[in-house]
Order: C-alpha cells, then sequence, then structure tokens
C-alpha cells in the first residue's frame, strides 16, 4: 500500500507523460530572510503556477499562505533541514521537520539537504537515512539536495564530486536527486549514467541572462536529466510566470534554447 501511495504521490510532482519534472524551491527564507520574489507567497506561488512547475518546495510554516484554494493546482514538497547565513556553521543543515508532520500539513513529497565534505557530514548522512527510512515507510517521495561543499572540495561543479553526490542520494534511497549542473552535456551524462534515479538540477545564484539559464536546462536535458529545481532565476526574474513556461518548454516540450526564448518576448 505504501507503494501505491508514493506512486500516486510521485505523479503530483513529476509530469507522469514526460517523466520530468520543472520544481520551484522557495525554502530561501530561513536561510537568507525575506528575499527579493519571497517577500508575498501567496503571489509568487500563483505566479509559478500559472507558468506550469510541477511543484514548490517550502517549509511546514509557509504551507497554506497561497499554496492551494485558488487558481492553478501544484505539487507540494515540504523541506525538512535548514541552517540560516548567520550561523558560523551556514553549510550544517538541522532537521527542523519530520516526515509525519508533513504528511499531516498535506506533502505530496519531502526534501532534504546535504552537503558531502563539510566536517558534519556524518550527522547530516545520519539525518537522510533517518528521513529516507520514514519517507519509505509512509510511502512519501524523497527529494534529496546534495552538494559537495567543504573543505575538501576544490570545486563544487567537477564531475567527479557532483557524480559522487548524485549517487550518495540515490543509494540513500531518494527518489529524485538534485545536484549542481557540471557545465557541458558530457560531463553531466557521467552524472546521470551513475544514478538511476531522477536527477534535476540547481539553478544556484541569481544569473545573468535568460539564455544562460535556459542553455543550462537544455544541455541538462540533452544529457538525460529529468528536469530542474531552480529558486531564484525563477521567483526573482522580472516575470515568474513566462520564465517557468519558457523553462517547461524545454523541460516537457523538447523545445529548443531559441523557442524558449521567444516566449519571454
Amino acid at each position: 500500500m505504501t507503494y501505491l501511495g508514493k506512486r500516486i504521490r510521485i505523479e503530483r510532482i513529476i509530469n507522469r507523460n514526460t517523466r520530468r519534472t520543472v520544481i520551484v524551491p522557495m525554502d530561501h527564507g530561513i536561510s537568507m530572510g525575506p528575499i527579493s520574489g519571497l517577500r508575498n507567497m501567496k503571489d509568487a506561488i500563483q505566479r509559478v503556477a500559472e507558468g506550469g512547475a510541477n511543484a514548490i518546495v517550502e517549509h511546514k510554516g509557509l504551507v497554506g499562505e497561497g499554496h492551494r484554494g485558488e487558481g492553478k493546482d501544484i505539487g507540494l514538497i515540504i523541506h525538512l533541514s535548514a541552517s540560516t547565513s548567520l550561523s558560523p556553521y551556514p553549510n550544517v543543515k538541522t532537521l527542523v521537520c519530520t516526515v509525519e508532520e508533513a504528511l499531516k500539513l498535506g506533502a505530496d513529497a519531502v526534501s532534504i539537504h546535504v552537503n558531502l565534505g563539510d566536517d558534519h557530514e556524518k550527522e547530516m548522512l545520519k539525518d537522510f537515512g533517518l528521513v529516507s527510512n520514514e519517507a519509505r515507510a509512509w510511502g512519501l517521495p524523497l527529494l534529496a539536495m546534495i552538494y559537495p561543499r567543504g573543505e575538501k572540495i576544490k570545486d563544487e561543479y567537477d564531475v567527479n564530486v557532483v557524480k559522487h553526490a548524485a549517487r550518495v542520494g540515490h543509494e540513500m534511497g531518494a527518489d529524485i536527486v538534485k545536484v549542481s549542473y557540471t557545465g557541458s552535456v558530457e560531463t553531466f551524462s557521467e552524472v546521470i549514467s551513475g544514478c538511476a534515479v531522477p536527477v534535476v538540477i540547481a539553478g544556484g545564484p541569481k544569473m545573468d541572462s535568460d539564455q544562460e539559464i535556459l542553455e543550462m536546462v537544455k544541455g541538462s536535458i540533452l544529457a538525460g536529466g529529468a528536469g530542474v529545481s531552480i529558486g531564484r532565476n525563477v521567483f526573482q526574474h522580472r516575470d515568474p510566470t513566462r520564465m517557468v513556461g519558457a523553462i517547461s518548454s524545454i523541460v516537457h516540450d523538447g523545445s529548443s534554447v531559441e523557442d524558449a526564448l521567444a516566449l519571454l518576448k
């Protein structure tokens, strides 16, 4: 029965026809404060929902602030871990919500953030294991955001550490793994080939141009990626609805970068 529940919920966050997804993370408030684009959550969520996003990621306290009730529906992923930029250890993520609590709040899935290479990696991996077990027991899909960040990491975008991060997510029981894009179709194909669960790319800091974002999205799809989990480059865009539409056209319809750019004009 838990398998059936997970299968039903996964279709709320991944397009059942394309088997790909456009996720917009909006969990930045704890780590960065009320940044631009996330001050009015009802408006922010409605904008990306109208653009065709499959799901958003948010913390438990924001559930209900515009997520449902009017407008187009959108999948809900509740983020379970957090840290703040005010901490002397901003890369150390702590569990702030449980799988059961997220389920009671109406989550379609849960997510967790792990930074590999950090001095506190072992604690984050332990939490990952506990969450993975609970999510499996409840039939709730798990998105793992995994980044190589620590003193041993010289380049967090290097294909060797990114594909290691993706494999960790797979072997720890995640249903979807989120990692950084490695910069080319060839290198990202290595990441995909070593991970048997869907892999989505992070958007990272705000980029300089729409074309740069869309080229990254297209490259990840050509490499075999399952979509995106892009936050600031969507909700801080001058038109989040059109930006989501442009990204979705590449992810779900196979559009070219040029055709996607035309949707923004």
